[in-house]
């Protein structure tokens, strides 16, 4: 059964991949920035915002493809109920680690299939973690290791890389950090296929 997901990330693919499901990628194209703004303007959650932008992908998608199911998906970083978004520089990505020093928080993971342009199933993980306590200079060393355009695009853990190390601890599903929160996807879709 092959699906369709609405993502750029390599790290999403990889895990569909990995777990045999077989996908075609086909970007949404959504203004991810144009959507939280809003969402936070309307004084949503990091949940809600996480939820909707996984939605709006998958359906913007869905509506192209007529019955393939379209697996949307967003992660966001929720430190004291705040949004914390994807840098947009070095400058901005060292600011986030900074906040992020020394401090619990959460990644939110959501997902969102769909079929002929609406809504079928939605799913969100919800995952703890404690970075520990860093100097600035320490910090700064850890992203210099990062490529500038793989922090843009996935933000400042990089947990599938080196970003694990970050951590004091890490209370959640891997995949689901990295983004698909994938054990629940696979229960869905094998309910899906009888």
């Amino acid at each position: 059964m092959k699906i369709i997901l609405a993502s750029k990330s390599g790290v999403r693919k990889k895990i569909l991949d990995n777990h045999n499901i077989e996908c075609d990628v086909i970007v949404s194209n959504v203004d991810e920035d144009e959507v939280k703004n809003s969402l936070l303007n309307e004084g949503a959650d990091p949940l809600l915002i996480s939820k909707n932008l996984a939605e709006i992908k998958s359906i913007k998608v869905s509506n192209k493809n007529p019955d393939i199911l379209v697996l949307g998906a967003d992660s966001v970083i929720s430190l004291n109920n705040e949004l914390i978004n994807k840098p947009k520089s070095r400058e901005e990505a060292l600011k986030i680690l900074k906040k992020l020093n020394n401090a619990k928080h959460y990644l939110i993971s959501s997902v969102c299939i769909s079929k002929n342009g609406a809504m079928i199933w939605n799913h969100s993980e919800t995952s703890e973690l404690k970075m520990k306590k860093f100097s600035e200079s320490e910090l700064q060393s850890y992203l210099d290791k990062i490529q500038t355009e793989t922090l843009l695009a996935y933000g400042v853990y990089q947990v599938e890389a080196d970003g694990f190390k970050l951590f004091e601890y890490i209370k959640g599903d891997r995949n689901s950090i990295m983004g698909l929160p994938i054990k629940d996807i696979l229960n869905y879709i094998n309910q899906y296929k009888k």
